[in-house]
């Protein structure tokens, strides 16, 4: 049964019970928040044995997305599988498949396979790479073609599609009258409004709205709502487009819910770190509380090759204004597709910026984390620490590295002058077995 229909009749599914243990909280209150729609868990009906249920939504842990594809001149099937188990691997909590190039039906296909949790697609995309093929050109895609890709993908057990419905005709003509430094920088977006521009018609996903809603309901796909419109810089954040937008992606949530849709709606893009708090709060009332999914936000233009740092700044006051669902940026951001390492450290800036949000959010276990992790500093308890290191591979490391050969009996930056180890001779709160 659909997440959402049993939550409206009272049925706690297995799912919910697996989030419940996973977060920590009674079974009840994740019943009641998929019933309202604060809470999803995406899970294709086609998919839900031998995988982990993830929740994502209000009172419940930050999640990560880590976003991966291939590309028309990287097509390579072992690297793609590479960085969707470096993601994993580095506690991804969902990942996107993005590709655009090489046999996008069997890559897909291997993803699910090999991947236990969430997986989202943009089927526009794959739309367009084969109207190229059978066209020549993306514009003549016809409107079943479109739908064709969106059921073989929910028929292959996607778990959740971004579609990008909020940009129609009336969007694209505020977009002109509002004049922007970078327009549409949204892949999906632009492959829509080529298409609406070309042939003079409404989007097809917001026109035939309820033909989606009928394939999503069919399998139990939750629908990311896209943010087509998303600013592209920083000048352009929480312009008129972007907000006209978001009110249609608001109305578009509601008959989501009407239908029995589980639905989360994705947010900016580039935004001022001034903007980002007054982004997730208008979300959350134009959307009705529906669980918000933000790429970064990124607080800066300038910085390429650190914009899973820009990302990760954005993200952590997202999350600690109740964004709900953080895509990861790598530090390849506008200069290629990422490499596997680029996964890795996508994944793990983005899972700080997310607990440093859920410290603010008493999400159950943050603080219980970070207070463990105070008291193996103050024992001076090595091991301990890399074991609760966010990123133990990498703690180990540098660990072992700078301090090559010996076992560190004080701080490794202070040596005998540590401050904990030379007060706890005094106060006797060092634990000298440790040392």
């Amino acid at each position: 049964m659909n997440q959402l229909l049993a939550a409206w009749q009272g049925t706690v599914t297995p799912e919910m019970e697996q989030v419940a243990r996973e977060e920590g909280r009674p079974v009840e209150q994740i019943l009641q928040g998929v019933a309202a729609g604060s809470i999803v868990i995406p899970v294709n009906l086609r998919r839900r044995e031998n995988r982990k249920a993830v929740g994502i939504g209000a009172g419940l842990r930050t999640k990560v997305n880590a976003n991966i594809g291939t590309s028309p001149h990287q097509t390579a099937l072992d690297d793609h599988l590479a960085k969707l188990r470096a993601a994993l691997d580095a506690g991804a909590d969902a990942v996107m498949d993005l590709s655009t190039g090489g046999d996008l039906d069997r890559y897909r296909r291997e993803v699910l396979a090999g991947c236990p949790v969430p997986v989202g697609t943009v089927p526009i995309y794959q739309a367009a790479v084969e109207a190229r093929e059978r066209h020549g050109t993306i514009v003549k895609m016809t409107v079943d073609e479109m739908f064709a890709v969106v059921e073989r993908q929910a028929r292959d057990g996607v778990d959740f599609f971004t579609i990008h419905a909020g940009v129609t005709l009336a969007s694209l003509a505020r977009l002109r009258k509002q004049g922007r430094v970078t327009d549409i920088i949204s892949r999906g977006g632009s492959f829509l409004t080529g298409w609406m521009l070309h042939n003079g018609q409404e989007n097809p996903f917001y026109e035939h709205f309820d033909r989606l809603l009928e394939i999503c309901l069919a399998h139990d796909v939750t629908l990311s709502l896209g943010d087509g419109m998303r600013p592209g810089c920083t000048a352009d954040a929480t312009d008129r487009t972007q907000v006209e937008e978001l009110l249609i992606l608001g109305e578009l949530v509601d008959r989501c819910r009407e239908t029995g849709v589980q639905v989360f709606v994705e947010g900016p893009g580039h935004v001022p770190l001034d903007q980002v708090i007054m982004n997730v709060q208008l979300q959350k009332r134009v959307c009705r509380g529906a669980p918000f999914y933000v790429l970064g936000p990124l607080v800066t233009d300038v910085a390429p090759g650190y914009d899973h740092i820009t990302a990760a700044i954005g993200g952590a006051v997202a999350a600690m204004a109740g964004a709900d669902f953080l895509c990861y940026v790598t530090p390849a951001e506008h200069l290629g597709l990422p490499t596997v390492e680029d996964v890795r450290e996508g994944v793990m800036a983005t899972r700080v910026a997310g607990h440093a949000a859920d410290l603010v959010k008493n999400v159950p276990g943050a603080r219980d984390w970070d207070a463990e992790m105070s008291r193996a500093r103050k024992s001076l308890d090595w091991e301990r620490q890399l074991e609760l290191a966010i990123d133990p591979e990498k703690a180990r490391r540098y660990y072992e590295e700078r301090n090559p050969g010996q076992k560190v009996a004080g701080c490794t930056m202070c040596g005998e002058y540590c401050a904990m180890k030379l007060v706890g001779e005094y106060l006797g709160g060092v634990d000298r077995r440790s040392c």
